[in-house]
């Protein structure tokens, strides 16, 4: 596969694979987070790495899938947890690659749940059925009924509009000058992102407690 790249020219590499799932920490067992973390991180990372040298070659473009879940969660934390990761991984290399002519650059949607189908609704059965005894022994059905449809609310709130996450890669392969950061939400989301970037942790823990709590 490189060796027929190497004769054409490479020029960008996307990094969009991701899967998503709702439950909260303990609700989640070790091989998920390992699932997780294999196909969201490390799935990015083991591409970059195999292209890094054409990359490199012919001065081009890497594009990653991150999430302003990166900033704060609300019920997935094992999504925002690989978001925040890749987010750092991409910090690191596109203060590496400046040296070659190589610009990595980020997109962070927000909501686009119904445009991209990476997280169908869940029943509170399906997540009861996948609970630990431990688990089951510390909360109820009815808890997990009030998370599954509190998510499953905000996932119908998401945007049909998924071409503008397309505009946004477009944008990144091919601008003259591409943004390191583009992130495509909706003001209330921006909002939130930025009550999580400036303001204390005490005062979004409040914010996201008062979401969880509604």
């Amino acid at each position: 596969l490189l060796s027929h790249f190497s004769s054409i020219g490479f020029w960008g590499l996307v990094n969009n694979a991701g899967i998503s799932t709702i439950g909260e920490t303990g609700w989640l067992p070790m091989e998920t987070y390992e699932k997780f973390a294999d196909v969201n991180l490390l799935g990015s990372i083991r591409t970059t790495l195999a292209f890094l040298p054409l990359l490199r070659k012919y001065k081009g473009r890497i594009v990653f899938m991150s999430s302003i879940i990166a900033y704060f969660t609300l019920g997935n934390g094992i999504y925002s947890m690989t978001k925040a990761a890749i987010e750092k991984f991409c910090d690191a290399l596109r203060l590496e690659m400046k040296k070659f002519g190589v610009q990595v650059c980020i997109i962070q949607p927000g909501n686009y749940a119904p445009s991209t189908k990476i997280q169908p609704p869940l029943s509170a059965e399906e997540i009861w059925s996948e609970l630990s005894e431990e688990e089951k022994a510390v909360y109820n059905k009815e808890y997990v009924q009030e998370r599954a449809n509190f998510f499953n609310s905000i996932l119908s709130e998401g945007s049909t509009n998924g071409h503008e996450v397309v505009d946004a890669m477009v944008d990144a392969l091919t601008s003259p000058a591409p943004k390191a950061r583009y992130m495509v939400a909706k003001l209330k989301e921006k909002a939130l992102v930025f009550v999580c970037a400036l303001f204390p942790t005490v005062v979004m823990d409040s914010v996201l407690s008062y979401a969880l709590s509604k």
